[in-house]
C-alpha cells in the first residue's frame, strides 16, 4: 500500500493554531507538513461593561479572555471558563476560575448547578452560539452579556489554496461551526482528499457540503480529544490508495 505525506491545515487564529500544533507534537505527531491559514481574525471591539467587582464573568473562548485584558479588564475577578484552554488563559490573566465541561451546554448546566450569587456576565465575540445569558435568565439566574471582540472572516492563503488544489491528503481540524461553514464556502471545487476533525456534531453538520473523504467528531469538545482525532486522521491519510488521492 502506498503511503503519502499529508498536509495539516490549521484554520484557527495564528497563536491558537501554533498552540494546537505544539500539542500535536507533544502527542507524537510526525511526517506531515503544516499550513496555517486562519479563517477568522480576532479584534477587540466595543468596551467592557461597567463592573463593580461583584459580577462573575463567563468566557466561552480564550479569545474572550484576551479581549478582556486588552480592554482593561482587571485580575482577581471570579470567572467561569468553558473548558481547560479557556481556563488556562483566565488563570494567566489572574482571574479566579471555575472550569466547566467543555461546551456552552455544559457551561450553562454548571452555572445553574452552582446557583451563583451576583450577576453572571458572558463576555463573548460577535459570533457566538449557545445563548448562554438568555438560557441562564430563563432559569432565574441574573445574567447579561457583552460583545467585546469581533471575528471577521479571512480568505484562505495562497499556501492553503495550493494544498487544497493538490493531490496530497489534507487534514483540517475545525473547532467551531462558523469555521466549518467558512471552510465549506472557501474550499470551492478543489480536489485534494480532505479529512476533517470536527470539534462537535454542530461543526460536522456545517462541513457536510465539503464532501470530504472523512469527517470525524472528537469524543469530547476539548483540545486533547481533538488531538487524538487529528492524529488518527493523519495516520489514515498517509495510507490512502493512489486512486483515493486523485492520482
Amino acid at each position: 500500500m502506498a503511503s503519502t505525506r499529508p498536509i495539516l491545515l490549521m484554520t484557527r487564529p495564528k497563536t491558537a493554531s501554533e498552540g494546537f500544533v505544539a500539542l500535536l507534537h507533544d502527542h507524537g505527531m510526525r511526517d506531515c507538513d503544516v499550513v496555517v491559514s486562519p479563517l477568522l481574525g480576532i479584534q477587540p471591539a466595543g468596551a467592557l461593561p461597567v463592573l463593580d467587582g461583584q459580577e462573575i464573568l463567563a468566557f466561552t473562548s480564550a479569545h474572550g479572555v484576551a479581549a478582556y485584558l486588552s480592554l482593561g479588564g482587571k485580575p482577581g475577578v471570579k470567572a467561569y471558563a468553558v473548558g481547560q484552554a479557556t481556563a488556562e488563559a483566565a488563570r494567566r490573566a489572574g482571574l479566579e476560575v471555575t472550569v466547566c465541561g467543555g461546551d456552552a451546554d455544559a457551561l450553562v448546566a454548571d452555572i445553574l448547578a452552582q446557583d451563583p450569587e451576583g450577576e453572571v456576565i458572558h463576555l463573548r465575540g460577535s459570533h457566538a452560539r449557545g445563548n448562554v445569558a438568555p438560557r441562564l435568565r430563563a432559569q432565574g439566574i441574573l445574567a447579561d452579556e457583552a460583545v467585546i471582540y469581533d471575528q471577521p472572516a479571512q480568505p484562505l492563503t495562497d499556501s492553503a489554496r495550493s494544498a487544497l488544489s493538490g493531490t496530497r491528503p489534507v487534514v483540517a481540524p475545525l473547532f467551531s461551526p462558523r469555521s466549518g461553514a467558512l471552510m465549506a464556502r472557501a474550499r470551492g471545487q478543489t480536489k485534494a482528499p480532505l479529512l476533517v476533525a470536527a470539534m462537535s456534531e454542530a461543526v460536522a453538520k456545517e462541513v457536510a457540503p465539503l464532501h470530504s473523504h472523512a469527517v470525524r467528531v472528537a469524543e469530547r469538545p476539548d483540545a486533547d480529544s481533538m488531538s487524538v482525532c487529528v492524529l488518527d486522521l493523519l495516520a489514515e491519510a498517509r495510507h490512502l490508495e493512489p486512486e483515493q488521492r486523485g492520482l
